[in-house]
């Protein structure tokens, strides 16, 4: 969009110099696009043309019958390619936001590791519906993405011992431990509370 405009203010200060005199509008423009190639060309020993000189060079084109292009630095289909090349810009404009759902907040995510290391038991949905009460509105995903970043386990990993280290923590109370039980032969159990040896 800036560049149209700036390509329409320059064709019409163009077309401004050349209502001044009407008689040598083209040659004046011709002089001004041989002026103007001998500043690029003085640049360096490659021809490299600006977006600068590519919109004087575009907008002189229109001005300049066609028996004078020979005096331009490029070719009709060079600027026919650079038109194209700027419409092809125009509608393939890189995003500005990054791909991806955006990133969980610093505060909120201290707070989703504060609910998860407080509350060992808690899984995502859970942590997730307690901010919910608080107004925040984190995704499941989000709280998971958090916690996988911070190197927390999941819900069911961080809960507490497993049953091996269960059983090893609490063999001496279950060794003195005997669940009597007997069933009669009328259906009836004797003994059916635990007893301590």
């Amino acid at each position: 969009m800036l560049l149209s405009l700036v390509y329409f203010a320059v064709r019409c200060l163009l077309r401004l110099l050349t209502v001044r005199d009407r008689g040598d509008a083209a040659r004046e423009i011709e002089i001004l696009v041989l002026r103007h190639q001998l500043c690029v060309l003085s640049r360096g020993r490659r021809l490299a043309l600006r977006r600068s000189d590519r919109i004087l060079l575009a907008a002189a084109s229109r001005l300049l019958p066609r028996e004078i292009w020979r005096s331009f630095p490029v070719s009709p289909r060079t600027v026919l390619r650079w038109h194209r090349e700027l419409v092809r810009r125009k509608w393939t404009y890189r995003h500005k936001r990054p791909a991806g759902r955006p990133r969980v907040a610093q505060e909120t995510a201290t707070l989703i590791l504060r609910l998860a290391t407080e509350n060992p038991r808690w899984g995502y949905r859970r942590i997730q519906g307690e901010l919910k009460k608080l107004g925040v509105a984190v995704s499941a995903t989000g709280i998971c993405s958090v916690l996988r970043r911070h190197g927390l386990p999941p819900a069911k990993r961080r809960d507490g011992p497993s049953w091996k280290e269960f059983l090893s923590q609490q063999a001496a109370g279950i060794a003195a431990c005997d669940f009597f039980c007997v069933d009669t032969v009328w259906l009836k159990t004797i003994g059916h509370y635990p007893t301590s040896v």
